[in-house]
């Protein structure tokens, strides 16, 4: 009962706070409103220092908690965090100033009876002045892209060393190319049975082995494409029926799951530049309507494909309209700063 008259006191000491008087009420105890109340332990507490915390802990009893409650309270308790937020995204509602489409209206498809259909296309990249899909990406990355893949880098050199981080580099870049080069082994009519026995034993190839099972009818592998009315070049993974349906695939290695194709980054981006380039490239006799993206595990725990329908594509290919306009800008300004 000291205790509660005690908490009583706190209470009507703390701002915003009232306690109505009530008549006295009789408890099953010894104790009676009349007697002589004695000094508690709990008087002698600094209230000023400690009326904060109360009106803390009355602020939690009559309030649900919320993010943003907690914040406070854990700011009050430990004092406030120091964060480093990223910068704010780039407006996302812009639309491109020159509209050019997805698919090419006026390209008819038609058999090429010049080659043999079983054989996948594999057109070489020629190395000139127009730009890449790889690079046009990365000279266009968002502020808030480069500040993850900064912090990131920063994270793995404080763990590994600068040589360290290197060689993370190197290995992870000799793997990808690997699993790319297994991959066209298992999918060309080309690749001997020996190769495609040896390469189902890597994890990246074990990860992937649902999705090979749907997949078919394969138009290209590591093949060049040419985007002649935007003028951008790439080289795509592979072109093929997915479920039944002709889509531009790309193949990618991840240490973490990616179970959205959000977590993709700008994997989507690429796809649909390379659709949009196979749609406009003379070299090839189709059209394609359709992208996936394909991620592998090293550890063989089964791969995430990320299926792009005709609206998903479209909606990837306005970005990437806007992310080579954003590129042809910063190259022309470039251009205006240097010496003659």
């Amino acid at each position: 009962m000291k205790a509660f008259q005690t908490i009583c006191r706190q209470l009507r000491s703390s701002e915003g706070f009232s306690v109505e008087a009530t008549p006295c009420v009789g408890f099953s105890t010894s104790y009676s409103c009349g007697r002589k109340k004695k000094v508690s332990i709990y008087e002698e507490v600094d209230q000023d220092k400690y009326s904060d915390l109360v009106r803390s802990v009355l602020s939690f009893r009559s309030h649900a908690r919320t993010p943003e409650s907690l914040f406070e309270e854990d700011a009050l308790l430990y004092g406030p965090v120091s964060k480093c937020k990223p910068p704010k995204q780039d407006d996302q509602t812009k639309t491109p100033r020159n509209w050019f489409p997805l698919f090419n209206p006026e390209k008819r498809v038609k058999l090429n009876t010049a080659s043999d259909p079983s054989i996948p296309l594999k057109i070489p990249l020629q190395r000139n002045v127009i730009p890449s899909v790889t690079r046009v990406l990365q000279q266009t990355m968002t502020s808030e892209q480069i500040f993850y893949l900064e912090r990131w880098k920063q994270r793995m050199i404080l763990e590994l060393g600068e040589d360290g981080f290197a060689e993370y580099t190197s290995n992870t870049f000799l793997q990808g190319k690997r699993f790319h080069e297994a991959l066209e082994s298992i999918l060309s009519p080309q690749g001997s049975s020996k190769e495609r026995h040896r390469n189902l034993e890597s994890g990246y190839i074990e990860s992937i082995q649902h999705v090979l099972k749907d997949v078919s009818e394969v138009r290209a592998l590591e093949s060049a494409v040419q985007h002649e009315g935007l003028k951008y070049v790439g080289l795509l993974d592979c072109v093929a029926k997915y479920q039944g349906k002709l889509c531009v695939i790309d193949w990618k290695t991840s240490e973490k799951p990616k179970p959205f194709i959000q977590n993709t980054f700008d994997n989507p981006l690429q796809v649909v530049a390379y659709i949009g380039a196979v749609n406009h490239d003379a070299s090839y006799n189709f059209q394609v309507q359709y992208g996936l993206i394909v991620v592998a595990y090293k550890n063989g725990s089964p791969a995430h494909p990320h299926f792009m329908d005709t609206e998903l594509c479209s909606q990837y290919w306005s970005k990437w309209l806007l992310r080579l306009e954003e590129y042809a800008e910063k190259e022309k300004n470039q251009n205006l700063q240097k010496p003659d």
